[in-house]
């Protein structure tokens, strides 16, 4: 099969399955067990060997992990149901370090913190300054979030909580 095929049959067949209601799921514990799939089906798309990094095959083939998708994927509904977020400059009028993040829903329940609300709030408040501030324009967003998604390959929700969101994202800042 040609390079093509192979990858119209990833879209068709994992990516579908695996991204349907991934902002419900792809936290779990369970995700590792997609990666390792994931990784298996890139290899065999590019013809690599068993024991090559993946790393900068996703970042060459333009596919997310299923890590990045669950991120991608939750921050695009944040984005389009923005409404119901409200962000630090609603609540206050003070020009603090904060203002472009969301403002987290009060709860102490685990059961909520655990829920998309508050998982996207947390996510979309480690972003980049410079990803953030396309918030209010989807479309300049999504290239931003999927070029920042696709140069980064996190393998896991704490790889993205280890970078350091004060410093500046550049690739594609035009």
């Amino acid at each position: 099969m040609t390079y093509k095929s192979w990858k119209m049959v990833y879209y068709s067949y994992f990516h579908s399955v695996m991204s349907y209601g991934i902002i419900f799921w792809g936290s779990s514990p369970y995700s590792n067990n997609i990666l390792r799939i994931q990784k298996r089906i890139i290899r065999i798309i590019t013809n690599s060997s068993r024991h090559e990094s993946c790393r900068q095959l996703y970042q060459q083939q333009q596919i997310l992990t299923v890590y990045g998708q669950y991120i991608y994927s939750l921050l695009m509904f944040v984005v389009k149901s923005r409404e119901v977020f409200s962000p630090n400059t609603d609540i206050h009028d003070r020009n603090t370090r904060y203002n472009h993040n969301l403002h987290f829903p009060s709860t102490n329940l685990k059961l909520v913190q655990r829920g998309v609300f508050y998982s996207g709030v947390k996510i979309f408040n480690h972003l980049p300054i410079s990803i953030k501030r396309h918030f209010r324009e989807p479309k300049s967003f999504k290239i931003k979030l999927r070029n920042f998604l696709l140069e980064h390959s996190f393998y896991s929700l704490d790889e993205y909580f280890e970078i350091n969101p004060k410093e500046t994202y550049f690739a594609n800042s035009t």
